[in-house]
């Protein structure tokens, strides 16, 4: 009994004290009966949690489980504005989203007193300058993308906006970004959810991505509608078109947006019908093998006139990147750029074994993509794009160093248009309207006001990225290489980075693949299949056996 009035002390409390009021009103004066507004709804709450059947823990502590449950919801904000530090937040620090915040509006984001980064600790890594330094490295780079296939390349900058898609991103969100690419002339990636109106309200540059549901291009079964293609492609802000393999947050996962989410302006921009549940397949139902895929590729470049297509994917299976080149290589139809997507997530919600556990990280994704394209000697006509967690110059030109031509950043660019990482972008109740559709939250955010500072996060970024361009003693970011970028590997040791990681020179995969450590995934790769074409762990105990030069 005296266990159960400490589990139950809250309501207990208050059931005496509403007693006394009641008392002191009856015997005193009227006026002392006010306090039972207070403790009346307690004793209700505690009586209700009681007896309640559907929750264990108020049925044991009613009241105080409730209070536990507040502290529970709060958890995640206190940690982020009390006890985390300003480098271990996650998914991004407080020093990444302040920098970001801080560009974007135009406020310093220079540091005193010296880096607060434990530079001993073996995860340090840095660029290494040069006596003589340069002094107009390029502030605003650019480069061509589109191979001698494609009769309408595209300038594109260092720096672009990931895919998000309308519905994903709130209307005001999508038209804030694209007033941000227009005016620092990047381009904006739709994401594969359609192309909306807002993704055309201000004329930046686009690319059209197309996933497995073909939204905005696909008939009443979902296929691909090569009519509706060919119509939206031919529009002056398209400049590219992406066939989308699969992304960070969900590599191998489709998804389904639900009815209720399915409104006119989201149905519209899909192509669907409105008010009924929009399948997104796990797989394409276009082409089945890396020969077809290449040749989807080359219609849809056909389709929209000659512009620059290109493929985006997370790495999965070791010999599905080399089944691409492969395929490229049988069929002579040459995708104009790869991005590789990162397995550390993204944007999209998705489900938290997938998140963590499911497709390779970007550094080693990247890594493997520019050996496949370099060893097949595909590297002077692909380019290569890498997409992931990428904020600062640093980021940038870790990217670059590493093999991309350029990046793309999703979350940057969400935190430039006032995204504070409250991390409720699948509720719907997004706090700043970034990635809600409820319009009287999305009216927190003004396009017009945050689309200047995405392209003044942009402008601020590259600046960085030349700052150190110039002293490595480079002119364009293009120069940076992997012996550039040191990294601490151990207390006593450092070494750059091609020392650390394998990079293939021109054309080995062509020559002599099996002197590679990519040998058992070449053999296995086959341009008729994503399928191998051996048993991988025969081939790899058997390379395990064999020196490689």
């Amino acid at each position: 009994m005296l266990n159960m009035l400490k589990r139950s002390i809250i309501p207990v409390v208050a059931m005496l004290l509403s007693i006394l009021f009641i008392l002191l009103g009856v015997f005193v004066h009227p006026a002392l009966y006010w306090p039972l507004i207070a403790t009346l709804p307690v004793v209700a709450l505690g009586a209700y949690d009681r007896y309640q059947r559907k929750w264990n823990i108020t049925r044991n502590y009613p009241v105080a489980a409730r209070i536990r449950w507040m502290f529970y919801d709060l958890r995640p904000f206190l940690r982020a504005y009390i006890v985390e530090d300003d480098m271990n937040g996650t998914p991004f620090s407080f020093e990444a989203r302040n920098l970001v915040h801080a560009r974007a509006q135009g406020r310093t984001d220079t540091q005193p007193f010296g880096t607060q980064r434990h530079t001993e600790e073996l995860s340090y890594h840095w660029f290494a300058h040069s006596i003589k330094p340069e002094e107009k490295s390029e502030e605003s780079p650019r480069l061509t993308v589109g191979s001698d296939q494609a009769s309408k390349p595209y300038s594109a900058s260092v720096l672009n906006i990931s895919a998000m898609s309308f519905g994903a991103l709130s209307a005001h969100a999508v038209q804030a970004l694209n007033l941000g690419a227009k005016l620092g002339h990047f381009y904006h990636d739709t994401g594969e959810g359609g192309l909306s109106k807002y993704h055309l309200s201000h004329g930046g540059d686009l690319v059209w991505e197309l996933g497995s549901g073909y939204f905005g291009a696909r008939d009443k079964h979902g296929n691909f509608d090569p009519g509706q293609f060919a119509d939206m492609a031919a529009r002056d802000e398209v400049r590219m078109t992406e066939i989308k393999l699969s992304q960070g947050a969900k590599p191998g996962h489709g998804g389904m947006l639900l009815a209720a989410k399915v409104t006119e302006e989201i149905a519209r921009a899909r192509g669907v019908p409105a008010h009924e549940d929009c399948l997104s397949p796990s797989a394409h139902s276009a082409f089945a093998t890396p020969v077809e895929m290449m040749e989807f590729a080359a219609r849809m470049r056909e389709l929209s006139g000659g512009k620059p297509v290109g493929i985006k994917l997370c790495v999965g299976q070791m010999h599905e990147p080399f089944a691409l080149m492969k395929a490229i290589l049988e069929t002579g139809i040459t995708p104009d750029f790869i991005v590789v997507d990162g397995g550390e997530g993204g944007t999209g919600a998705a489900p938290l074994e997938l998140s963590d556990w499911v497709g390779m990280p970007l550094d080693e994704g990247l890594n493997v993509m520019r050996n496949a394209l370099v060893g097949c000697g595909l590297k002077d006509q692909i380019r290569l794009a890498a997409s992931g967690k990428v904020y600062s110059g640093m980021g940038l030109a870790q990217d670059l160093a590493k093999g991309a031509d350029w990046c793309n950043a999703a979350r940057a660019f969400m935190f430039s248009i006032g995204c504070i990482q409250a991390r409720r972008c699948h509720t719907g109740t997004c706090p700043t309207g970034v990635t809600t559709q409820d319009p009287r939250r999305q009216r927190g955010l003004v396009p017009e006001v945050q689309g200047p500072r995405a392209a003044r996060f942009h402008d601020e970024t590259l600046k960085a990225l030349a700052y150190i361009v110039s002293a490595v003693g480079l002119k364009h970011p293009r120069e940076l290489r992997p012996h550039h970028l040191i990294h601490r590997v151990s207390p006593e040791e450092m070494r750059p980075l091609d020392e650390i990681k394998t990079y293939l020179p021109k054309g080995s995969l062509l020559d002599a693949p099996e002197d590679t450590l990519y040998a058992p995934w070449w053999r296995a790769a086959r341009a008729d299949s994503f399928q191998p074409a051996t048993n991988l762990d025969v081939e790899r105990a058997r390379k395990q056996r064999e020196p490689v030069n």
